[in-house]
């Protein structure tokens, strides 16, 4: 909304980086300021909260009438800061919001139904993935035509993959790209929304995968920067990094009340909305292999639920003391900081090795 009404007048509006900042201050400001009397309000709408798994840390019990869906004031915070910070006359702007509020309602009406039953089974499985793969379908399609008008892009570049470490090679699917980046979408929404398990746990990776692929959109979306690091350029992609920068202020200001002990849980609310941000982002970008690793954290959360779930139906036995991976480590004693911390510190390290394949080609 800035961006429309002074652009014209003042140059800094031109600078997506400017703009950027503008939308990790805005976002943060919201949540600092507002963020206490948002959590009161949840509280007393609630009552008893979110409801906690009896077969879970028997730590996890004392969590019990913490509120949930907290992940509507990390939504607002990017919403607004996004809004007011973009160029509203880009269309990935709208793709990537449309997503993280499609999912966002998702995941709320999810946390509505746990929190009404206190009950930790919410709304059904198949028709929760039904929506998200609706919402994904929608969205893989548009940035497919979206990306065939890039200009000098070779043909097929919408239904096309890039591979990170190759500099030149595409790998034109056809229309099972679309497939393709529903699995992106849907798997790294449900993959972010298994890591939300432990005070700060998700929050704080969302907030470094955020920043690595704002680096990495801006520079996507750059002629200059693309030609110079050998990747390939997608016009008007650079814009996205406004909403991954109202992201990161937006995860700041809701860490202050996530922290430990939690006064406030993002819910399915947010996490199933910000990894459905940044899988659709990862589509954009062409840069899908690369949230692998830059999300590896969210991946190894996911593929450990997979695994149990399978070697269990396989065999009635268990491969982990607990999934998601994060509790197994909780039954083998490590105190619930210790866990967050360190893979705070796992986290890290992938997003670095991640944008290392912007020049390793």
């Amino acid at each position: 909304m800035l961006y429309l009404l002074l652009h014209e007048h003042f140059n800094l509006f031109q600078y997506i980086t400017f703009r950027t900042a503008g939308a990790v201050i805005t976002a943060a400001f919201i949540l600092f300021a507002f963020g206490k009397p948002m959590i009161d309000w949840l509280r007393m709408k609630q009552g008893k909260g979110q409801p906690i798994r009896t077969d879970g840390p028997e730590s996890h019990l004392l969590k019990r009438g913490t509120p949930t869906m907290g992940g509507a004031m990390i939504l607002l915070a990017i919403f607004v800061g996004a809004l007011l910070w973009s160029d509203l006359t880009n269309p990935y702007i709208w793709i990537v919001l449309g997503v993280t509020g499609g999912y966002g309602l998702i995941g709320f009406v999810d946390d509505f139904a746990k929190v009404t039953k206190q009950k930790t089974d919410g709304l059904s499985s198949k028709l929760r993935l039904a929506g998200e793969f609706v919402i994904a379908l929608v969205a893989v399609f548009f940035i497919s035509q979206l990306q065939n008008q890039t200009p000098g892009a070779p043909e097929g570049f919408g239904t096309s993959i890039a591979f990170p470490f190759f500099k030149d090679f595409l790998l034109n699917l056809g229309w099972f790209t679309l497939i393709f980046g529903m699995i992106v979408i849907v798997g790294f929404g449900n993959a972010v929304n298994m890591t939300d398990g432990l005070d700060g746990l998700a929050i704080m990776p969302v907030m470094i995968a955020s920043a690595t692929f704002g680096l990495i959109a801006y520079l996507i979306g750059n002629v200059v920067f693309s030609n110079y690091l050998q990747v390939h350029y997608v016009e008007g992609v650079g814009e996205i990094a406004v909403i991954l920068g109202a992201v990161l202020g937006a995860g700041l200001g809701f860490l202050w009340w996530n922290a430990p002990p939690a006064q406030i849980f993002m819910g399915d609310t947010g996490s199933l909305a910000l990894g459905g941000l940044l899988g659709v982002t990862a589509v954009a970008t062409k840069h899908e292999f690369v949230l692998a690793i830059v999300g590896g954290l969210f991946v190894l959360e996911l593929v450990s639920v997979v695994i149990q779930v399978g070697y269990f139906k396989a065999t009635g036995r268990r491969v982990f003391l607990m999934a998601p991976i994060h509790h197994h480590f909780e039954k083998l004693g490590w105190k619930e900081p210790t866990v967050v911390i360190r893979f705070w510190i796992i986290a890290t390290i992938l997003a670095l090795v991640g944008l290392t394949t912007l020049k390793l080609r």
